[in-house]
């Protein structure tokens, strides 16, 4: 939880909770690192189905605040996806959480955000009188300096103080290595400066180390083997120079190795993601520089913070899986980024020569600068063609987002329904495809169920949403059909292969990838649309404004395929 790791803390407080049902910390704190992952919806479910407020009746003040804080702390998230009056009203919402939870207990945590969210409501004059009511209790309490701190800085800010918000955010930065605790105060004092129109380089002392996506040149012609200690002292520069604190990226021969290094000899984390099986990446990226890079290899792989492969299947020589994996390095950077409010950059060892592949440092860079972001370049060597993941070929291979889906209860419906249902149900769930047009690469039904390859994920995000859409708008009683038909859809992105299927002679697609979506539909909730963790990190890199990814945990797939981190879909607000 302190890294910002909420989705592994989930994991953890869950497996916890099984083995100890009576411990009601470790239950609150599943539902407290749903709620910092964003995952509000689920956050919520959970909170709903534990008993925790009633669990916690005679505990110490501090846990019964905890806990009664969780349905507050939902509120407030939901009141801040919001915009106007319903912003506002939702504000209110929270407020009056906070403040009674407050007025219960009279302790200084839920007193400071019944002030900020009374802020936000418009309310400021109350919102006054409750930073004050803080301000006092907190002294009071002489609790945790930093949360003390973090407080006091709060009610100033909230009372338009800023010098003594700055002395005591000062005190908070002196006080605090919990990098989710600074990432919570952050974005909620970031909140108060906004609506007091106070300037948010106040903040300056609570900045989160940088995340970066780290990659590069292999050891070649672009990268030649005697700049390495140039390019290596240039690395360890900027890292220092950013406070770099994570970094996500591959780990072949040259600058991705040099990237790890440095970052471990930081104590930052490194996060691997390898594009295949990890002998075979050793084989194909990494021995080529010698066996001393070998050696590097296997040092910071043993070091890694976490190591995680793109895709299940073997390299058969395509390129697009360098491509692919580099995207989920990007989109793990991006999530890991927001979930500690931090800087966010890519930093890459480049020659500065356009792409000539369809993977390489210059497609990565082209990727990562699409929105706006911002990449630091360490300059090496000068353009000799080529690319590193290899030169331009046609491939039978490419990386596609794919659903499938069905409806349950359709196995049920006798003979005599299959007309209506193929009319009142099949159809408008196939007029809703044709809406998607070309992005549709290929698509296929069988009875109730359907297989639909799109050219990418966000593209498969909303086509998923508006099935649903489409589904929950029927009404199956009106022509005779049980109401309890419901639809549901499973998402995931990776390499495909293209080709003619012999049996039909129409196009389709395969692979191990395409199996992997189809054992994740049986167990998603009809209704719902479960997407991978690749398929979450590749929509935090397109970064569409109206969809999100949120966490359910490692859920179990069909027919025993495995166990696999997974998200619901939403539309954001």
């Amino acid at each position: 939880m302190a890294r910002g790791e909420f989705l592994l803390a989930y994991d953890e407080a869950t497996a916890a909770a099984e083995q100890h049902p009576d411990d009601v910390e470790v239950r609150a704190l599943a539902v407290l690192a749903l709620a910092r992952a964003g995952a509000t919806d689920q956050a919520a479910a959970v909170l709903a189905s534990s008993g925790l407020e009633a669990a916690v009746a005679g505990a110490p003040p501090g846990l019964q605040e905890d806990v009664a804080a969780l349905g507050a702390r939902l509120a407030k998230d939901r009141a801040l996806a919001a915009r106007g009056d319903q912003r506002r009203a939702r504000a209110r919402e929270a407020a009056e959480r906070y403040e009674a939870t407050y007025r219960r207990l009279g302790r200084s945590y839920t007193c400071i955000n019944a002030a900020t969210m009374w802020l936000v409501a418009g309310d400021e004059a109350h919102a006054a009188e409750l930073a004050d009511d803080a301000r006092r209790l907190v002294r009071q309490e002489a609790g945790d300096p930093y949360w003390s701190a973090a407080t006091e800085a709060e009610a100033a800010l909230v009372l338009r103080q800023p010098a003594v918000a700055t002395e005591a955010l000062r005190r908070a930065a002196a006080a605090e290595t919990d990098l989710a605790a600074l990432a919570s105060t952050r974005r909620q004092l970031q909140l108060v400066c906004e609506l007091q129109g106070l300037d948010p380089a106040l903040l300056g002392p609570l900045t989160a180390p940088t995340v970066i996506h780290f990659g590069g040149h292999m050891i070649s012609r672009r990268f030649p083997a005697e700049a390495e200690p140039e390019v290596a002292g240039a690395i360890a520069a900027h890292l220092d120079e950013a406070r770099v604190g994570f970094g996500f990226g591959s780990l072949a021969c040259g600058a991705d190795v040099l990237f790890a290094e440095a970052l471990l000899a930081r104590g930052a984390e490194l996060h691997v993601v390898l594009p295949f099986d990890t002998d075979e990446f050793r084989r194909v990226s990494v021995a080529p520089g010698g066996d001393g890079w070998l050696d590097r290899f296997d040092r910071c792989l043993e070091a890694a913070t976490s190591v995680a492969h793109s895709t299940t299947g073997g390299y058969l020589g395509h390129d697009s899986l360098f491509d692919h994996c580099s995207r989920l390095a990007m989109g793990h950077a991006l999530i890991r980024a927001t979930f500690l409010a931090a800087p966010v950059e890519q930093v890459v060892v480049w020659d500065g020569e356009p792409p000539s592949g369809e993977a390489g440092t210059a497609v990565d860079v082209a990727t990562w600068r699409r929105h706006g972001r911002r990449t630091t370049v360490i300059p090496v060597g000068a353009g000799a063609g080529g690319d590193d993941a290899g030169s331009p070929r046609s491939s039978p291979r490419s990386v596609h987002a794919m659903l499938f889906a069905d409806v349950k209860g359709f196995s049920r419906l006798p003979d005599a329904q299959m007309g209506v249902f193929l009319d009142a149900v099949m159809g408008p769930l196939a007029r809703t495809l044709d809406r998607f047009g070309d992005d549709i690469l290929f698509r296929n039904s069988w009875g109730d169920g359907l297989y639909v390859v799109l050219r990418d994920v966000t593209a498969a995000a909303s086509c998923a949403l508006a099935l649903q859409d489409t589904m929950r708008a029927l009404d199956p009683r009106a022509v005779g059909l049980p109401p309890t038909l419901g639809l549901r859809i499973g998402a995931h992105v990776g390499p495909v292969f293209e080709a003619v299927d012999p049996i039909r002679g129409e196009r389709n697609y395969y692979g191990v990838e395409v199996t992997r979506t189809a054992r994740i539909e049986p167990r998603t909730p009809e209704g719902d649309v479960y997407v991978t963790d690749p398929f979450a990190a590749r929509i935090a890199l397109e970064q569409p404004d109206d969809l999100s990814c949120q966490y359910v945990g490692h859920i179990p797939t069909a027919k025993d395929y495995g166990t696999f981190p997974m998200y619901v879909l939403k539309r954001r607000g």
